[in-house]
C-alpha cells in the first residue's frame, strides 16, 4: 500500500473560520449552477456518514503528535470512516479526566500517570502504546561534575513534576541516590523550558529528547558565541538506565469498550488511521512537521522538524507493530510505579493494576488489516533523518 499525499479534510481553529467565511462569500455570489449544489448536497451527505470522534492530547499542538495531524491531514481517518477532532491538551488538562467525564472518546497519556488513575476508580485502557521508547532524558554540562546518576548526589537536580518524574527517581533508587541526598534535600522544581539549566540553577535538567534537549541545541553558548553542541552536554537515557516506563498511549473508556460494538470498531478504525499517520511522519518527517505547523504550532521550522524525527525514534523499529503493546515493557512500567517512592514516600501505585488496564485486541486487529493491505508496521529499515537546528529552533 502506498501512502499518497491528501489534502486535508478538516479544518480547525482559526483556519476553519477563514473557510466558513470563503464559503459565505462564495454562497452569496448568486452561483445556481446545478453541478455546484449537487457537489455541495454531495460532501454534505458524506461528512453526515462519518462517525465523529475526538482525542484529547495530553500536550500543546506539536511534533510529538504527528502521528494524529498527519492521520487527519492525509485523509487516514476519513479512510476509515471517521471524522475526527484533535483536542490540544495544556499543563492544567488531565487527559484521563477529559476521557472519564465524556468529553472526548480517547485521550493521549503516560502510562504512569494512568495508572495512578486507575488505581483511583478510572475505567480506562490502553489500547495503543504509540511510543514504544520513552523520551526522557536528564542533562548536564559536562563541566557539571556529573558523569552518571551517582553522580547526582549533591546536586541541583530538575524536575517538572506533574508525573514526569517516576524515571528519574527510578533511576536514582537504582543507582543508590536519594532524594534528601541532593541539595536542598529534595528535586528542583524545573519550569517547561531550559532557562534555569542554561543559567546554571539547575546542574541536572529533565528534557525530552524531542524538545527540551533541542531547546539547548539552540541556544548559544555565552563563551563560544556558538550554539551548544551534544559534545557539550552528558545525557543520561532512562531506556539505558533501565528506569524507562511507557509513555504515549492511546486510552479508551473501559466501559465502553466492554459494552458498545460500535465504538469496539470504531477503535480499531482509530489506530489503524493512527498508525497510518505514524507511518507517514516516517516516511516523510518534513510534510509532517509542516502539517503540525500548518494546525497551529508555534514552534519553529527547525525544531519541529527535529522533533518529529526524535518521535520517530520513539516508534520505530517496531518490535511487535506500531502499537502493539509489548508485555515486558508494561510490566517493567508496572513494576516500577509499584515500587518507585516519591518525596512523600508514595509509590504511583499499590496494586497490581487490573486485566482492564491494557489490551492488544484493537490493535493487533488494526496492524492486521494494515499487514493485508502491504503495510510495513515494523519499520525495521527505518533511518532517522539529519537534522540542523537553527538559534531559537528557526
Amino acid at each position: 500500500m502506498v501512502h499518497t499525499a491528501r489534502r486535508a479534510r478538516r479544518v480547525t481553529g482559526a483556519a476553519a473560520f477563514a473557510v466558513v467565511g470563503t464559503l459565505a462569500l462564495a454562497a452569496c455570489s448568486g452561483s445556481s449552477e446545478a453541478g455546484t449544489t449537487s457537489s455541495a448536497s454531495g460532501s454534505t451527505e458524506a461528512a453526515a456518514e462519518l462517525t465523529p470522534v475526538s482525542v484529547q492530547l495530553q500536550w500543546l499542538t506539536q511534533a510529538q503528535f504527528a502521528c494524529y495531524y498527519s492521520a487527519l491531514d492525509q485523509g487516514y481517518y476519513e479512510d476509515e470512516g471517521l471524522d475526527v477532532t484533535i483536542i490540544p491538551g495544556a499543563v492544567d488538562i488531565v487527559p484521563i479526566d477529559v476521557l472519564t467525564s465524556g468529553g472526548a472518546d480517547y485521550a493521549v497519556s503516560w502510562v504512569p500517570k494512568v495508572l495512578g488513575s486507575i488505581e483511583q476508580g478510572a475505567a480506562v485502557t490502553d489500547v495503543a502504546q504509540i511510543f514504544e521508547r520513552s523520551g526522557t532524558l536528564q542533562i548536564a554540562f559536562k563541566d557539571s561534575g556529573i558523569s552518571s546518576v551517582a553522580d547526582f548526589a549533591g546536586k541541583n537536580i530538575g524536575s517538572w513534576g506533574y508525573g514526569n518524574e517516576w524515571e528519574l527517581i527510578a533511576g536514582m533508587q537504582k543507582n543508590g541516590v536519594t532524594l534528601a541526598d541532593l541539595a536542598g534535600g529534595s528535586t528542583v522544581q524545573q519550569a517547561f523550558d531550559m532557562n534555569a539549566f542554561i543559567a546554571g540553577d539547575i546542574d541536572a535538567a529533565q528534557a525530552m529528547t524531542y524538545n527540551e534537549y533541542a531547546q539547548v541545541l539552540e541556544t548559544v553558548n555565552a563563551a563560544t558565541g556558538e550554539l551548544y553542541t551534544p559534545d557539550d552536554l552528558t545525557v543520561i537515557n532512562w531506556n539505558d538506565e533501565g528506569t524507562a516506563m511507557l509513555q504515549d498511549a492511546i486510552w479508551a473508556d473501559a466501559d465502553r469498550l466492554a459494552s458498545d460494538a460500535d465504538y469496539q470498531a470504531t477503535t480499531t478504525k482509530f489506530i489503524k488511521g493512527t498508525i497510518e499517520g505514524c507511518i507517514y511522519a516516517k516516511d516523510d518527517p518534513q510534510s509532517a512537521a509542516d502539517i503540525v505547523t500548518a494546525a497551529g504550532s508555534t514552534l519553529g521550522t527547525s525544531h519541529q522538524l527535529w522533533m518529529t524525527n526524535e518521535v520517530n525514534k520513539l516508534i520505530f523499529p517496531s518490535t511487535s507493530g506500531v502499537g502493539h503493546i509489548n508485555e515486558d515493557q508494561w510490566a517493567q512500567t508496572v513494576d516500577l510505579a509499584m515500587n518507585t517512592v516519591n518525596p512523600e514516600g508514595a509509590t504511583i501505585i499499590t496494586t497490581e493494576p487490573p486485566a482492564t488496564a491494557y489490551t492488544n485486541e484493537y490493535v493487533d486487529a488494526a496492524l492486521a488489516e494494515l499487514t493485508d493491505e502491504g503495510v510495513d508496521v515494523y519499520g525495521a529499515d527505518f533511518t532517522p533523518i539529519d537534522v540542523t537546528l537553527n538559534e531559537g529552533g528557526e
